[in-house]
């Protein structure tokens, strides 16, 4: 088959929608289809072969981010090419509701039309005012998919349409492979308990300050506790905000690379989402989870579906720096000794008989988003386990069909409701 993708957003900064949108056409492509994406990107940015610009990216605020879309006549012009050129037999497009190529897209397009609609955000003013508008080429939808429950109440509350929920899916292995080997990244130091925030930090939804305003009481009961905040923004702002016990314990990393990334994840103990909204999934997660790490998150609907309703991690309430400071940590046991270590690995041999889950402790077949065997843990009555270095095997997603562009079937997926 010959599949468009589109995608709102630029491939010049990572996102979970770009990520969504790579993973699914290079799954696509393996599997014998011919594929193209078209997304912005800006002159001179390293592009895939299977990617075709749709021009420049302007930042633009929504959803309380700022995305970086291209817009207008021009890009118009070159959707418009790229559907002729492509002959494709369906077109599939991210966030066709989103002011940028994926609505010029649903505009032009003619033929079969899948979407899937990744933001939850039950009280946008925007998607309100856009609905007249809309609703004639939302008509031509073959197919609605959401990425999670949350992304699915906004569709209904705004479009009036309802849709069916695939949830993302996670490479489980390209997270977990390296657990166990010596291919660290030098991130985290081995003789200190990591907690550790991945975001673009500056963007107050992303909820850095409710992390730092609790590190005075972590600090408390763990003095040799090391915070790692990576991803963009301005580090002097940030730095300038911090309290005298944050800024000793808090080291920023910058932006990463997907490498980078994983390598950081692995050397994680706990990582920290303490977002305040804005969130339809939590697609990190489970990359945390795959890695190894334990999560401790807040209570937004999308991380508690993640997360099984506390099963898989611990949730606070929601922009409370006190809630997350009076959790209890005290269940999350740290590693003593450094991940990928022979002795980490000859304690696992040793003292594992069974296979059983590092998130849930189910032995056997389970339903945790991160599934890891031979645990170089001990399970706490929390339920939140030190960092693994074991292998995770994926919980299969059963997919639908090609025509639909489906989920990568060896990608991990969550159901919205964990059994």
């Amino acid at each position: 088959m010959r599949v468009g993708l589109v995608s709102p957003y630029s491939f010049d900064v990572p996102g979970g929608v770009q990520l969504h949108v790579r993973d699914l056409a290079e799954h696509l492509l393996g599997r014998g289809h011919e594929v193209s994406v078209l997304a912005p990107s800006d002159p001179g940015t390293p592009l895939p072969p299977y990617l075709v610009s749709a021009g420049p990216a302007v930042p633009v605020r929504y959803n309380g981010s700022v995305a970086r879309v291209a817009f207008g006549p021009a890009v118009s012009a070159r959707v418009g090419e790229w559907l002729q050129d492509g002959c494709f037999d369906v077109v599939h497009i991210h966030e066709p509701a989103t002011p940028s190529v994926s609505v010029l897209a649903l505009w032009a397009v003619r033929g079969p039309v899948v979407a899937t609609f990744h933001s939850a955000t039950l009280r946008s003013r925007a998607l309100r005012a856009a609905q007249p508008v809309l609703r004639p080429s939302l008509e031509k939808l073959s197919a609605r998919i959401a990425v999670s429950e949350a992304a699915r109440a906004t569709v209904q509350a705004h479009l009036g349409h309802d849709t069916l929920v695939i949830p993302n899916g996670v490479y489980v292995e390209r997270f977990a492979r390296d657990l166990g080997t010596a291919n660290r990244g030098g991130f985290a130091s081995p003789d200190r308990p990591t907690v550790t925030f991945l975001g673009r930090f500056e963007e107050p939804r992303k909820g850095l300050e409710v992390l730092t305003a609790a590190i005075p009481w972590l600090r408390a009961r763990h003095p040799d506790v090391e915070v790692l905040i990576a991803g963009p923004g301005d580090v002097d702002e940030a730095v300038q905000r911090l309290g005298p016990d944050a800024l000793d314990c808090c080291r920023f990393l910058g932006p990463l690379s997907h490498q980078e990334k994983v390598a950081l994840l692995t050397e994680t103990d706990v990582y920290v989402a303490p977002n305040t909204g804005g969130e339809s999934f939590g697609i990190i997660l489970i990359e945390a989870m795959s890695a190894g790490a334990a999560v401790v998150a807040s209570d937004l609907p999308a991380f508690d579906a993640v997360l099984g309703g506390g099963r898989y991690g611990m949730t606070f309430p929601v922009g409370d720096p006190e809630g997350l400071a009076t959790m209890p940590w005290s269940a999350v046991t740290v590693s003593e000794t450094p991940a990928g270590s022979d002795s980490a690995r000859s304690s696992s041999a040793a003292s594992t008989s069974s296979s059983a889950c590092v998130h849930c402790q189910e032995p056997g077949p389970c339903s945790c988003p991160a599934r890891s065997t031979s645990p170089r843990c001990t399970y706490t009555r929390a339920g939140v386990p030190r960092r693994s270095t074991a292998s995770a095997a994926a919980t299969f997603s059963p997919g639908v069909s090609a025509a639909a562009c489906s989920q990568p079937r060896s990608a991990a997926s969550v159901s919205p409701e964990p059994a």
